[in-house]
């Protein structure tokens, strides 16, 4: 069974080239795009689905770089018992508090939830960091399969950390590699002012055995370099590269905020990927990114405010314009950035056969010469028709098809009363 999509206007999402064509598109990981300009030419079966895409752009899919689902049910809920003054207390009385009280039903809601959010808003692939001290054994089976249900594709990984004892630590070293030994995914690690040398040892270890990456929140506030060189004599960054972590075109460095001339050129010499969150790094009121020398490995992630990446996109761009090096290009760029690291690192899930319809119907001319122009001020999630998975339809007219998005919903109502209480 192949899905065709009739009348399209095709966007190259490398080349932004527009093309009109008819598009049959193949199910599976490796499933192909074939385009016809006669659409009598097309060997069409009953068993295919056909999608008139008359005035639709059709592009790729977007990609979530750095996402936290466990905090899916945070939306309304009752404030810390103490207002944080800084960034640590933010993690203390509110983050660190509510994945405390994370168990296997509160996991698959918030997993349900955000997979549902991601497709709706053209998200087919999500790169997730997650963490849940009281139910670690299984939780990333639990995030993988809410996730495979919708339609998303995903690199997960467990956040391994020292802050919650020893115990804690090794139970998220073995999720891990129990993890890895039958899926793709990445090694967690929360920041280096959780992680002991030790620890950060054996996280490198497993990435080496297992032909992975670090995942981890490098420098996002000074407390974390501040820790860094009052424990280790070091900071951040050069204390990861000492370890081995940026060896690997894998790895993944969350935030990279507050890091110095030195260690922005040790991340550009490096294999490692950077991912800017530019929404909440204003909502932690933690300082703003800035992407000098650091080179073009720079992708974008929503940290788990939202999952809407056009609207990252956007943030990045409107706050850059004053804290940044960019424009219409780069944020362009650092949108499709986390295709380029998927692809490269040989991760399935985001082929060319993952797509978006996007139903924009713009007052003006849209073409490649003006497209960057329209995705930064006129393109919006609200724009998202229809979305394809490795070339199976997961949305269709707004609406996602494998799940249903009343059940899920009151399912993660449930969960998030029970959640709050235990907060």
């Amino acid at each position: 069974m192949s899905l065709i999509l009739k009348n399209t206007t095709f966007i190259n999402w490398e080349t932004l080239a527009f093309s009109h064509a008819h598009l049959k598109v193949e199910e599976g990981h490796e499933g192909l795009i074939t385009p016809y300009n006669d659409f009598g030419q097309m060997n069409i079966s009953p068993e295919d689905e056909l999608i008139d895409c008359e005035g639709k752009l059709v592009t790729k899919s977007f990609a979530v770089g750095h996402h936290h689902a466990y905090s899916a049910l945070a939306r309304g809920m009752p404030p810390p018992k103490k207002s944080p003054k800084n960034f640590l207390e933010i993690l203390k009385y509110i983050w660190w508090n509510l994945d405390k009280a994370l168990d296997k039903e509160s996991i698959e809601a918030s997993a349900l939830a955000t997979a549902i959010a991601c497709a709706k808003a053209g998200a087919t692939f999500v790169i997730d960091h997650h963490a849940s001290p009281n139910f670690i054994e299984g939780s990333l089976d639990v995030i993988a399969g809410a996730f495979e249900k919708v339609g998303v594709s995903h690199l997960l990984c467990y956040e391994i950390s020292d802050r919650d004892g020893q115990d804690k630590t090794e139970k998220a070293l073995a999720e891990t590699e129990s993890f890895l030994q039958s899926r793709q995914g990445l090694v967690g690690l929360h920041a280096s002012f959780t992680v002991s040398d030790n620890t950060l040892k054996k996280a490198v270890g497993l990435m080496r055995k297992y032909n992975s990456g670090i995942h981890i929140h490098v420098a996002e506030d000074e407390y974390d370099q501040q820790q860094c060189v009052k424990n280790h004599g070091k900071r951040v960054v050069e204390r990861l590269h000492d370890f081995g972590v940026l060896e690997s075109s894998k790895t993944i460095l969350a935030h990279c905020l507050h890091i110095n001339e030195t260690e922005r050129e040790v991340v550009k010499n490096s294999k490692a990927c950077v991912v800017q969150n530019t929404e909440s790094n204003l909502n932690n009121n933690v300082g703003f990114f800035n992407s000098r020398d650091l080179g073009k490995r720079i992708m974008l992630g929503t940290d788990g405010m939202h999952s809407d990446m056009i609207r990252s996109a956007q943030a990045a761009y409107f706050v850059g314009q004053s804290k940044d090096e960019i424009d219409f290009q780069v944020a362009y760029d650092r949108f499709v950035m986390v295709h380029n690291y998927l692809a490269s690192n040989m991760f399935s899930g985001d082929g060319e056969n993952n797509l978006v319809v996007l139903d924009y119907d713009a007052p003006t001319e849209i073409n490649q010469n003006n497209f960057l122009g329209h995705f930064i001020f006129g393109f919006s999630s609200n724009n998202v028709q229809h979305v394809i998975s490795d070339g199976r339809l997961i949305v269709k007219n707004r609406k996602v098809l494998h799940v249903d998005e009343k059940d899920v919903t009151a399912f993660a109502r449930d969960q998030s009363k029970r959640l709050w209480k235990k907060l």
